[in-house]
Order: C-alpha cells, then structure tokens, then sequence
C-alpha cells in the first residue's frame, strides 16, 4: 500500500513516515499544499494523510481541488484545528475521516486500516501481469497455482514496477520509492534486485521484466515466447 503525507512539520511527518514504514506500507512525504498536490495527481496512492495548516496552499484548497479533478482516494485530514466547523468543512469537501492533533500514532493506524478496507471492498487488491498476479492486501505473489515468496524488498520492487506496467521507471525513481534513498552508496542495488526478482518470477525462461538503457525498467505481460 503506497500512503501520502502531506504534513509541513518535519518532526510529525518523520514521525508518522517511520511509523507506517514500520507497518509496511510505502509512504511519500510533501511538505507544502502545492507540493502535496502535484504527488496527489501524478502518482496512484492508496490513502493520503492531509494536514489543513500548510503554507501556501491549505490543505480543504488541496482536497478540493482533488476532488473536483476526480481524484477519489481515501484522505484523513489531520490537523490541530479540532473544531466542529473545521471536521464539517472537512467531510463536506470529501474527506474520509478527521482526526485532530495532538494524536497516538495507534489510532491513526486504525483509522488508515479501517478508510483502507472501505476502499478495498470498492476495487481489486489484485495487480496481473499477465499470469503474474500480486496481492496488495495479503502481501502475496503468485505466477498460476504457484506462490512465489518474496522478500520485503523484492515486494517492494515488485509491487511498485506492476502498479506502474505501463512506463519506464529510471533508477532515481527507484531509489527513492523503493530506498528512500536516490543516491544509494550500493551502485549496483538495483540490479541485484532486478535479478533476484527474475529468478523467482521468470523461472520457465517467459520475460517479464524488460530494461532500456537511458530509459529504465518496465513490467509486461510476456508475449509468449520462452
């Protein structure tokens, strides 16, 4: 599951990443409103976590402007504007839940666990590549009748090159979603774990996985051919 934060204190939004990041969900972090906002609509996320109190672009201006494109992911409004006026505002706007600070990080979860599952009953956990088929809810991959195990890193790449099958993804992009990190001191990471992932998964010679030089690596259905 891939979370949004859009929270411009460094010490609550650090605190909340690590947190989610404990409980394996991949999460990205926006410090300002048009920062948050342009994430918001450039990449899928399963949930976003949206502070009101941001500079520049508050976050009610944020989630309407999400909701007026269309964009309907789950969002927890999280702020220390606790008012009744304020969580009014908030859910008339589309929010999913609200939550005022000053918060334990346990019931965030729950509220994120909870908005997910309501979520999840409207679409498919299931990613397919082809006979490749990835569970984003139980955490599991299967090729057919055959489940591949993985590890939390190899998930991860997985996970992130299926949501993505139908673009490039270069080695900055990978780093920093997967690593968190885009200047890894491990040169050859990336590699080491594109080719784990084809051992496991590419186990009857069928070619999932393609990279371009200058352009990156891409997931596809294969055409057939061993």
């Amino acid at each position: 599951m891939r979370i949004l934060v859009i929270e411009d204190e460094q010490k609550v939004a650090s605190f909340i990443q690590r947190g989610l990041e404990e409980e394996q969900y991949v999460v990205d972090v926006a410090h300002d409103g048009a920062e948050g906002l342009a994430l918001a609509r450039e990449n899928p996320y399963d949930a976003i976590v949206l502070d009101v109190m941001l500079p520049g672009k508050n976050g009610f201006d944020v989630l309407s402007e999400l909701r007026a494109h269309g964009n309907q992911t789950p969002v927890i409004i999280l702020t220390a504007r606790g008012s009744t006026e304020d969580r009014v505002r908030g859910l008339d706007l589309g929010a999913d839940d609200y939550l005022p600070k000053p918060f334990h990080f346990e019931e965030l979860s729950a509220r994120l666990r909870s908005i997910l599952r309501r979520s999840s009953s409207q679409k498919s956990s299931r990613i397919a590549v082809g006979d490749l088929v990835l569970d984003t809810a139980a955490r599991r991959v299967w090729r057919g009748d055959k489940e591949i195990e993985l590890t939390a890193k190899e998930y991860a790449l997985l996970e992130y090159l299926m949501r993505n099958q139908h673009r490039y993804l270069n080695r900055t992009m990978i780093l920093q979603h997967v690593w968190k990190d885009p200047h890894s001191p491990i040169s050859n990471i990336i590699e080491v774990y594109i080719m784990r992932l084809r051992s496991k998964i590419e186990y009857d010679g069928k070619r999932f996985i393609h990279n371009v030089r200058g352009l990156g690596y891409r997931i596809k259905e294969p055409n057939g051919d061993a």
